[in-house]
């Protein structure tokens, strides 16, 4: 895979402005709202309709009034957007104040901690959460002990205190947890699905690249070939005009001859992306058809040989072999300057064997040849799961052997 193409965007620090965290929790967060509304409202008429004298219960409200709009303003955004760091403490700690104040005008005032303790959860990290939460809750303790001097009364006090601080820091840490856990499964599920985009991109680019490069194959082994066997025919017709009319003819007539072969062949390339030659006919006949037409326009006799009646093999194989021949034909046709070539097609019991042999001048090297030929006569080989060599030395001819698999 390229390693050019990320999978999964880069972690960004979240403002104010940012989305929010986790889907799950813009979906949840309007519940919060709900409760948050609800509890605060019901704590002011718990406080307003009972306890101290009237100022101190008018207060108390007012307080926990300042309690609702300050979480209107400043901390709703931080909670609806995931937003930690000094913003939340200062958040806490004026909500800290406040609440404090409240309780020392009115005890009713505690039952704020039923909105005020999981918005710990909801700003800081846990063990901080767990702290402020201690500190919420240390407040009705301390203001009870100040109000009784010290009495009995305040280890009953403490004793509730120590209870709801465990229990809101036990449960405040779960469903945090479960929070947390959730938003890294949500982007892991992202990140999942935009890897399986890329692979599928990546795949289909795969897959369009081999196509081209199939066509270009194709391309080369037909209508390329056939250009260049109509070149060479003419130039030999305009050397032969004034010397050998008739012979320039005979060249002229195997030119439009070729055209109207490699004319056919591209129609049927366009029309069905199968060679025009194995239509209707067996892998033998049209590699005879192939070798009579490289001996009418070169002059160098090929003697095809295919023992027995192979049997039908699959389309893509005889596809391969045939474009092998014809490529190898061609290389004979430009280097080789060979005086006779032998074509043998030999059908085994698991593989079928194709082999073109010249007499010609040889090369030492053959991958250090230029050209599309013998690279391309490997991948396609290789599409079909085959083996291709080339054994070729100078002035010792070459022989191309291609081997293909058949199940």
């Amino acid at each position: 895979m390229s390693d050019h193409l990320p999978l999964a965007r880069p972690a960004a620090t979240v403002n104010l402005g940012d989305p929010p965290p986790s889907a799950a929790w813009i979906a949840r967060f309007p519940l919060w709202d709900a409760y948050f509304a609800a509890m605060t409202v019901a704590v002011g008429l718990a406080v307003a309709t009972g306890g101290p004298a009237a100022p101190y219960r008018a207060g108390s409200v007012a307080l926990l009034a300042a309690i609702g709009v300050w979480y209107v303003v400043f901390g709703r955004p931080l909670m609806r957007y995931g937003v930690d760091g000094w913003r939340a403490y200062l958040y806490l700690g004026v909500t800290l104040v406040l609440y404090a104040a409240a309780v020392a005008l009115t005890p009713a005032a505690s039952f704020a901690l039923f909105v005020l303790l999981p918005q710990a959860f909801m700003l800081l990290p846990t063990t901080v959460a767990t702290g402020t939460v201690v500190l919420f809750t240390a407040v009705q303790v301390v203001v009870h002990w100040l109000r009784s001097g010290g009495g009995p009364d305040t280890r009953g006090t403490l004793l509730a205190a120590v209870m709801v601080a465990i229990v809101v820091s036990v449960v405040g840490g779960w469903v945090r947890h479960l929070f947390v856990d959730a938003d890294r499964r949500a982007a892991l599920i992202e990140e999942l699905a935009a890897s399986r985009e890329e692979v599928a991109r990546l795949s289909r680019q795969s897959g369009v690249d081999a196509e081209r490069q199939r066509l270009a194959g194709e391309i080369h082994d037909t209508i390329a070939q056939g250009l260049t066997s109509v070149v060479m025919l003419i130039q030999a017709a305009d050397a032969e005009l004034d010397r050998d009319a008739g012979q320039a003819r005979r060249h002229l007539a195997l030119a439009v001859t070729t055209a109207r072969a490699n004319l056919a062949e591209a129609r049927a390339f366009v029309a069905a992306l199968t060679p025009a030659e194995l239509a209707g006919s067996p892998l033998a006949e049209a590699l005879g058809r192939m070798a009579d037409r490289f001996t009418a326009e070169t002059g160098v006799p090929v003697a095809l040989a295919a023992p027995g009646t192979p049997r039908p093999l699959p389309t893509p194989v005889e596809v391969v072999l045939l474009r092998v021949a014809q490529e190898a034909l061609a290389n004979v046709r430009k280097h080789a300057a060979a005086g006779r070539v032998e074509v043998c097609l030999e059908r085994r019991d698991d593989a079928v064997v194709l082999a073109v042999r010249d007499d010609g001048r040889g090369f030492a090297a053959p991958s250090s040849r230029d050209g599309y030929g013998l690279p391309g006569m490997r991948n396609r080989v290789q599409q079909v799961a085959g083996t291709l060599r080339v054994v070729s030395n100078p002035g010792a001819g070459t022989t191309v052997r291609v081997e293909v698999p058949i199940g």
